[in-house]
Protein backbone atom coordinates (compact mmCIF):
# COMPACT_ATOMS: atom_id res chain seq x y z
CA UNK A 1 0.00 0.00 0.00
CA UNK A 2 1.42 3.37 -1.09
CA UNK A 3 0.73 5.59 1.96
CA UNK A 4 1.35 8.73 -0.10
CA UNK A 5 -1.72 7.85 -2.22
CA UNK A 6 -4.02 7.28 0.73
CA UNK A 7 -6.91 9.78 0.71
CA UNK A 8 -5.79 11.35 3.99
CA UNK A 9 -2.35 12.09 2.54
CA UNK A 10 -3.26 12.95 -1.05
CA UNK A 11 -4.66 16.48 -0.73
CA UNK A 12 -2.67 19.38 -2.13
CA UNK A 13 -1.66 22.03 0.40
CA UNK A 14 -1.48 24.82 -2.19
CA UNK A 15 -3.24 25.51 -5.50
CA UNK A 16 -3.19 28.47 -7.92
CA UNK A 17 -5.54 31.41 -7.29
CA UNK A 18 -9.20 31.32 -8.31
CA UNK A 19 -10.46 33.92 -10.77
CA UNK A 20 -14.23 33.31 -10.94
CA UNK A 21 -15.33 30.29 -8.88
CA UNK A 22 -18.65 28.68 -8.04
CA UNK A 23 -18.55 26.82 -4.72
CA UNK A 24 -20.79 23.94 -3.61
CA UNK A 25 -20.82 21.26 -0.93
CA UNK A 26 -22.98 18.57 0.66
CA UNK A 27 -24.64 17.35 -2.53
CA UNK A 28 -24.78 13.79 -1.13
CA UNK A 29 -25.08 12.01 -4.46
CA UNK A 30 -26.36 8.45 -4.25
CA UNK A 31 -28.46 6.16 -6.43
CA UNK A 32 -31.20 6.47 -3.80
CA UNK A 33 -31.55 10.17 -4.66
CA UNK A 34 -32.22 10.29 -8.42
CA UNK A 35 -33.67 13.82 -8.40
CA UNK A 36 -30.58 15.17 -6.65
CA UNK A 37 -28.38 13.40 -9.21
CA UNK A 38 -30.38 14.96 -12.05
CA UNK A 39 -30.19 18.35 -10.35
CA UNK A 40 -26.41 18.08 -10.12
CA UNK A 41 -26.06 17.00 -13.75
CA UNK A 42 -28.29 19.92 -14.78
CA UNK A 43 -26.11 22.26 -12.68
CA UNK A 44 -22.99 20.93 -14.44
CA UNK A 45 -24.51 21.64 -17.84
CA UNK A 46 -26.20 24.99 -17.22
CA UNK A 47 -24.64 26.76 -14.22
CA UNK A 48 -21.07 25.55 -13.75
CA UNK A 49 -19.92 26.48 -17.30
CA UNK A 50 -20.48 30.17 -16.46
CA UNK A 51 -17.52 29.97 -14.06
CA UNK A 52 -13.82 29.32 -14.47
CA UNK A 53 -13.57 27.08 -11.42
CA UNK A 54 -15.86 24.66 -9.60
CA UNK A 55 -14.96 24.19 -5.93
CA UNK A 56 -16.56 21.24 -4.11
CA UNK A 57 -16.03 21.47 -0.35
CA UNK A 58 -16.81 17.88 0.61
CA UNK A 59 -19.67 15.38 0.56
CA UNK A 60 -20.11 15.33 -3.18
CA UNK A 61 -21.18 11.74 -2.53
CA UNK A 62 -23.37 10.32 0.22
CA UNK A 63 -20.63 7.75 0.82
CA UNK A 64 -17.45 6.69 -0.95
CA UNK A 65 -15.79 3.35 -0.28
CA UNK A 66 -12.65 3.88 -2.36
CA UNK A 67 -11.54 4.96 -5.82
CA UNK A 68 -11.37 1.35 -7.00
CA UNK A 69 -15.18 1.31 -6.92
CA UNK A 70 -15.76 4.58 -8.80
CA UNK A 71 -17.51 2.81 -11.68
CA UNK A 72 -20.80 3.39 -9.87
CA UNK A 73 -20.24 7.14 -10.27
CA UNK A 74 -19.22 7.15 -13.94
CA UNK A 75 -21.88 9.67 -14.96
CA UNK A 76 -20.55 12.12 -12.36
CA UNK A 77 -16.94 11.48 -13.29
CA UNK A 78 -17.76 12.06 -16.95
CA UNK A 79 -19.45 15.41 -16.27
CA UNK A 80 -16.55 16.65 -14.16
CA UNK A 81 -14.06 15.48 -16.79
CA UNK A 82 -16.04 17.28 -19.50
CA UNK A 83 -15.89 20.45 -17.41
CA UNK A 84 -12.11 20.30 -16.92
CA UNK A 85 -11.52 19.32 -20.56
CA UNK A 86 -12.67 22.82 -21.55
CA UNK A 87 -9.85 24.43 -19.58
CA UNK A 88 -11.86 25.01 -16.43
CA UNK A 89 -10.74 23.73 -13.03
CA UNK A 90 -12.36 21.48 -10.46
CA UNK A 91 -11.06 21.74 -6.90
CA UNK A 92 -12.44 19.01 -4.67
CA UNK A 93 -12.14 18.39 -0.94
CA UNK A 94 -13.15 15.30 1.00
CA UNK A 95 -16.07 15.58 3.39
CA UNK A 96 -17.13 13.41 6.27
CA UNK A 97 -19.18 11.13 4.02
CA UNK A 98 -16.67 10.79 1.19
CA UNK A 99 -13.49 10.87 3.27
CA UNK A 100 -12.10 7.97 1.18
CA UNK A 101 -12.19 10.02 -2.02
CA UNK A 102 -8.66 9.80 -3.36
CA UNK A 103 -6.17 10.75 -6.07
CA UNK A 104 -7.42 8.25 -8.66
CA UNK A 105 -10.86 9.83 -8.59
CA UNK A 106 -9.32 13.29 -8.91
CA UNK A 107 -7.17 12.18 -11.85
CA UNK A 108 -10.16 10.60 -13.61
CA UNK A 109 -12.00 13.94 -13.34
CA UNK A 110 -9.00 16.12 -14.13
CA UNK A 111 -9.55 17.66 -10.70
CA UNK A 112 -7.27 19.00 -7.97
CA UNK A 113 -7.79 17.14 -4.67
CA UNK A 114 -7.01 19.55 -1.83
CA UNK A 115 -6.32 19.26 1.88
CA UNK A 116 -8.79 20.43 4.53
CA UNK A 117 -8.48 23.26 5.39
CA UNK A 118 -6.71 25.13 2.60
CA UNK A 119 -6.06 28.83 1.98
CA UNK A 120 -6.75 29.91 -1.59
CA UNK A 121 -6.57 33.36 -3.13
CA UNK A 122 -9.90 34.39 -4.70
CA UNK A 123 -9.91 37.54 -6.81
CA UNK A 124 -6.96 38.88 -4.82
CA UNK A 125 -8.30 37.96 -1.37
CA UNK A 126 -7.05 34.98 0.65
CA UNK A 127 -9.90 32.78 1.93
CA UNK A 128 -9.78 29.69 4.14
CA UNK A 129 -11.83 26.83 2.71
CA UNK A 130 -12.93 23.80 4.72
CA UNK A 131 -15.62 21.15 4.81
CA UNK A 132 -16.24 22.37 8.36
CA UNK A 133 -16.66 19.18 10.39
CA UNK A 134 -13.27 19.59 12.09
CA UNK A 135 -14.70 22.61 13.91
CA UNK A 136 -17.75 20.80 15.36
CA UNK A 137 -15.89 20.32 18.64
CA UNK A 138 -18.94 19.99 20.88
CA UNK A 139 -19.65 16.61 19.28
CA UNK A 140 -16.88 14.62 20.95
CA UNK A 141 -18.14 11.26 19.69
CA UNK A 142 -18.03 12.48 16.12
CA UNK A 143 -14.54 13.95 16.55
CA UNK A 144 -13.30 10.55 17.76
CA UNK A 145 -14.87 8.92 14.68
CA UNK A 146 -13.37 11.62 12.44
CA UNK A 147 -9.89 10.97 13.83
CA UNK A 148 -10.30 7.23 13.25
CA UNK A 149 -11.33 7.45 9.58
CA UNK A 150 -8.50 9.87 8.83
CA UNK A 151 -5.88 7.61 10.37
CA UNK A 152 -3.56 6.33 7.58
CA UNK A 153 -3.35 2.83 9.07
CA UNK A 154 -7.15 2.63 9.28
CA UNK A 155 -7.58 3.78 5.67
CA UNK A 156 -4.94 1.34 4.42
CA UNK A 157 -6.62 -1.55 6.21
CA UNK A 158 -10.10 -0.64 4.95
CA UNK A 159 -8.98 -0.27 1.34
CA UNK A 160 -7.66 -3.83 1.41
CA UNK A 161 -11.11 -5.21 2.31
CA UNK A 162 -13.46 -6.51 -0.42
CA UNK A 163 -15.80 -3.94 -1.95
CA UNK A 164 -18.90 -5.67 -0.55
CA UNK A 165 -17.50 -5.50 2.98
CA UNK A 166 -16.69 -1.81 2.57
CA UNK A 167 -20.23 -1.11 1.33
CA UNK A 168 -21.63 -2.82 4.42
CA UNK A 169 -19.32 -0.75 6.64
CA UNK A 170 -20.45 2.46 4.92
CA UNK A 171 -24.13 1.61 5.32
CA UNK A 172 -23.64 0.80 8.99
CA UNK A 173 -21.79 4.07 9.60
CA UNK A 174 -24.50 5.97 7.69
CA UNK A 175 -27.29 4.42 9.77
CA UNK A 176 -25.46 5.25 13.00
CA UNK A 177 -24.92 8.84 11.82
CA UNK A 178 -28.63 9.28 11.12
CA UNK A 179 -29.52 7.86 14.55
CA UNK A 180 -26.97 10.07 16.31
CA UNK A 181 -28.33 13.19 14.59
CA UNK A 182 -31.71 12.48 16.14
CA UNK A 183 -30.12 12.35 19.59
CA UNK A 184 -28.10 15.58 19.33
CA UNK A 185 -29.05 19.23 19.32
CA UNK A 186 -28.32 21.55 16.40
CA UNK A 187 -25.89 23.43 18.64
CA UNK A 188 -23.96 20.23 19.34
CA UNK A 189 -23.58 19.60 15.61
CA UNK A 190 -22.64 23.17 14.66
CA UNK A 191 -19.15 24.61 14.44
CA UNK A 192 -17.49 26.27 17.42
CA UNK A 193 -16.93 29.90 16.40
CA UNK A 194 -13.76 30.14 18.46
CA UNK A 195 -12.22 27.19 16.57
CA UNK A 196 -13.08 28.77 13.22
CA UNK A 197 -11.58 32.09 14.29
CA UNK A 198 -8.39 30.41 15.51
CA UNK A 199 -7.99 28.55 12.22
CA UNK A 200 -8.56 31.77 10.27
CA UNK A 201 -5.99 33.70 12.31
CA UNK A 202 -3.49 30.86 11.95
CA UNK A 203 -3.97 30.99 8.17
CA UNK A 204 -3.74 34.77 8.10
CA UNK A 205 -7.22 35.35 6.64
CA UNK A 206 -10.38 37.16 7.68
CA UNK A 207 -12.85 35.09 5.66
CA UNK A 208 -13.84 31.43 5.91
CA UNK A 209 -16.13 29.40 3.64
CA UNK A 210 -17.34 25.95 4.71
CA UNK A 211 -20.18 23.46 4.43
CA UNK A 212 -21.18 20.41 6.51
CA UNK A 213 -23.67 22.01 8.92
CA UNK A 214 -26.52 22.43 6.39
CA UNK A 215 -27.18 25.86 7.88
CA UNK A 216 -26.47 28.31 5.03
CA UNK A 217 -25.75 31.82 6.28
CA UNK A 218 -23.41 34.77 6.02
CA UNK A 219 -21.90 35.58 9.42
CA UNK A 220 -20.35 38.96 8.68
CA UNK A 221 -20.59 40.88 11.96
CA UNK A 222 -17.38 39.59 13.54
CA UNK A 223 -13.71 40.11 12.71
CA UNK A 224 -13.75 36.79 10.84
CA UNK A 225 -16.44 36.49 8.18
CA UNK A 226 -17.92 32.98 7.98
CA UNK A 227 -19.94 31.91 4.96
CA UNK A 228 -21.80 28.60 5.19
CA UNK A 229 -22.81 26.70 2.07
CA UNK A 230 -26.27 25.18 1.57
CA UNK A 231 -26.70 21.43 1.26
CA UNK A 232 -28.60 19.81 -1.60
CA UNK A 233 -31.78 17.77 -1.13
CA UNK A 234 -34.15 17.36 -4.07
CA UNK A 235 -35.67 13.98 -3.21
CA UNK A 236 -37.16 14.58 0.23
CA UNK A 237 -40.93 14.60 -0.21
CA UNK A 238 -41.35 16.55 3.03
CA UNK A 239 -39.61 19.64 1.67
CA UNK A 240 -39.85 21.61 -1.55
CA UNK A 241 -36.29 20.77 -2.48
CA UNK A 242 -33.19 22.84 -2.01
CA UNK A 243 -29.79 23.38 -3.56
CA UNK A 244 -27.41 26.28 -3.85
CA UNK A 245 -23.91 27.65 -4.11
CA UNK A 246 -21.65 30.56 -3.31
CA UNK A 247 -20.40 32.81 -6.09
CA UNK A 248 -18.58 36.14 -6.08
CA UNK A 249 -19.69 39.58 -7.18
CA UNK A 250 -17.41 41.75 -9.32
CA UNK A 251 -15.86 43.38 -6.28
CA UNK A 252 -14.90 40.01 -4.82
CA UNK A 253 -17.75 39.80 -2.29
CA UNK A 254 -19.36 36.39 -1.82
CA UNK A 255 -23.06 35.77 -2.26
CA UNK A 256 -25.21 32.73 -1.46
CA UNK A 257 -27.48 31.67 -4.30
CA UNK A 258 -30.30 29.17 -3.85
CA UNK A 259 -31.86 27.39 -6.82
Amino acid sequence: MDFAKLPVNAGLKEVPPLTNPVIISDIHLTAQKPKTIMGFLRFMKTVAPRYAELVILGDLFDFWIGDDAMGEAQAIVSQLKLYTSTGRRVIIMQGNRDVMLGPDFAEACGAELVADPIKIDVMGRPILFSHGDAWCLRDEDYQAFRAMVRNPQWQAAVLQKPVAERIAMAKEARAKSEYDKGEKSLADMDVVERAVAEAAREAGVDMVIHGHTHRPAAHVGAAIERWVLPDWELDDTECAGRSGCITFLEGGRPQIQMF
